[in-house]
């Protein structure tokens, strides 16, 4: 199959994709289309039916895979697919493995790596409730190795969790050598933790969206939750370790325009939330320059980096 990461401006192309999304809409002159989104394990790309009563366009929903008629356009800077025909895939017409995106890195190697840094912390509460999750607790261990980290904007696939969490404590660990003043078992705890609550935020691959606790509660509170709960089943839990572990965690997105319910009043918050941003923003930059190999200039606007984008010259 031709895989939506390869695809170029003006290809014309007749593949089974899974569709995530359909919605319907109405033009300014009051014509009715379709938006759609479709996705493989290498991207997503938005398409457009512009006539959604053709004969050419059979009944399908969201999570359908779909073979997609169409040709490849440019617009607003990003490309799209102009659909001319659609037709529901059968059994046997695809391979689910094609159509879930995947870390690129070996989940097993990344999870032995950060035990590493649960093995080498050396305050024994925050060691035993790091080891809670990441030993003990094996229907966690189970859905934190699946999850991603996004639903879209960086870390959207399976590994993806493990992969940022894993980035976010690498981060953490040079911060404590370079600045001493950092508590390293409180900021190594703290990066491990700070996303847990996306497990329970995000539903499980092929949807990979936003649960209604995800919606109504969002993974900083679920994971806060889940960290108080866990550290009040170890006995002797001092309180102000405790608050300040959890501090961290209300205070990884550094700003309230971002949903942090804190801002950060601990130095350790304050290096958690610059090694979560620094990781997002490479990643998100990362996938978009993947998302257009092959193509030189500029990107046009990217909302994460509030800012026009281009390759770096060779």
């Amino acid at each position: 199959m031709k895989y939506i990461e390869a695809f170029h401006e003006s290809d014309n192309i007749k593949d089974v994709y899974l569709v995530k999304q359909r919605t319907s809409a109405v033009t300014k002159n009051g014509k009715p289309y379709d938006n759609v989104i479709l996705q493989d394990k290498t991207a997503t790309i938005e398409g457009k039916i512009w006539d959604p009563n053709s004969a050419g366009i059979e009944d399908f929903e969201a999570m359908d895979y779909v073979e997609i008629t169409g040709i490849v356009k440019e617009f607003n800077s990003a490309l799209q697919i102009s659909i001319s025909r659609a037709r529901k895939a059968g059994e046997g017409e695809y391979d689910p493995a094609d159509y879930l995106p995947v870390s690129g890195k070996n989940v097993d190697d990344m999870y032995r790596e950060l035990l590493s840094y649960v093995e080498s912390l050396t305050n024994p509460y925050l060691k035993k409730l790091c080891g809670a999750f990441f030993i003990e607790d094996k229907e966690f261990i189970e859905k934190f190795r699946k999850s991603s980290a996004a639903k879209s904007i960086h870390h959207g696939f399976i590994g993806g969790l493990l992969e940022h969490t894993l980035s976010v404590t690498r981060l953490c660990a040079y911060y404590c050598k370079a600045y001493p003043v950092l508590n390293r078992d409180l900021l190594l705890s703290g990066a491990m933790l700070h996303d847990i609550g996306k497990v329970k935020e995000l539903s499980a691959f092929p949807v990979n969206d936003y649960t209604d606790d995800g919606q109504l509660l969002g993974h900083i509170v679920m994971g806060y939750e889940m960290v108080a709960e866990k550290a009040a089943a170890i006995e002797g839990f001092p309180g102000q370790l405790r608050s300040e572990l959890e501090h961290c965690i209300l205070a990884h997105h550094g700003e309230y325009e971002f949903g942090s319910p804190k801002k950060p009043a601990l130095i350790e918050a304050m290096a958690l939330n610059f090694a979560d941003n620094t990781d997002a923003k490479m990643e998100a930059f990362t996938e978009l320059l993947n998302s257009n190999a092959g193509r030189s200039g500029w990107l046009g606007f990217n909302r994460m980096m509030d800012s026009n984008v281009r390759r770096t010259s060779e």
